[in-house]
Formats: structure tokens, C-alpha cells, sequence
């Protein structure tokens, strides 16, 4: 399905860059290098790393000591995180159980077609697997 660009809209290609306060960087660095994948692209200093996947770029930066993330509602629901196939989904739940990571709602296919699994990050951020056809081809 391709929709029609508004008259002198510029092009958009969508999120493709995600940034967390996270309390334990070094912690959440290595779970998302070691668990997910991603590598380093840059660390400007002792408590900022940028990650990258080839297709999206993910920053961490440590939590200020005052910060509480209980203060004030969150906005940012899950970040989520597309598959090329359906069966990819059900690969990552066994590949997130082997490292020790508790899927909070496992693979489910939805009436759309597509489908996803949730885990929390040892941050706390909701991570959605997901294949969906329009963002997986």
C-alpha cells in the first residue's frame, strides 16, 4: 500500500533513531550489544554511547543521579523493533530465553497480519518484536 506525499511535504523515512535515559549504562550497553545485536558507533564520552543496527541508531546517555523515572508519567509506551518474516518473532523468543530474558506477552499473531512478542530491557523499556508487512519489506 502506497500512500500519495502531501504537495511539498519532504520525504520521511520514519523513527529511525531511539534515545533512553537508562540508570546503568554499562548495563544496558551490554545487553543491547550482547542480546540484540547492536554495535557501537560512538561514544563521546563516559556516560553517552550510540549504538547502531545498519538500518536504525539507538542512544544511551546516563540518567542524571537525581532522576526518577516513577515522577512523572511516561510518554514513550515501547519501542519496537521490525522483523523480516513472521517466524523471525518466534527465533527471537527462543533467542531471548536463552540469554535469560523474560518475554512478558510471547508471539502472537494479530488480525492484520502481523505479528510480535514484548520483553522489558533491563532498563525497563518495553520492546516490541515485530513483523509487519509494510515495515519488514
Amino acid at each position: 500500500m502506497t500512500t500519495a506525499r502531501p504537495k511539498g511535504r519532504p520525504p520521511l523515512w520514519g523513527v529511525r533513531h531511539v534515545a533512553l535515559f537508562v540508570a546503568d549504562l554499562e548495563g544496558a550497553e551490554s545487553f543491547w550489544c550482547q542480546v540484540m545485536g547492536y554495535e557501537v558507533e560512538w561514544r563521546p564520552d563516559p556516560d553517552n554511547v550510540y549504538l547502531c543496527s545498519g538500518t536504525d541508531n539507538l542512544a544511551l546517555h546516563r540518567a542524571p543521579p537525581n532522576q526518577s523515572f516513577a515522577e512523572a508519567p511516561q510518554r514513550l509506551d515501547h519501542v519496537g523493533l521490525a522483523v523480516p518474516a513472521p517466524g523471525d518473532v518466534d527465533t527471537w523468543a527462543d533467542h531471548l530465553a536463552a540469554h535469560g530474558v523474560t518475554v512478558k506477552s510471547p508471539p502472537r499473531s494479530h488480525r492484520d497480519g502481523s505479528r510480535s512478542l514484548y520483553f522489558h530491557a533491563p532498563d525497563g523499556t518495553l520492546v516490541q518484536i515485530i513483523y509487519h508487512r509494510p515495515l519488514s519489506q
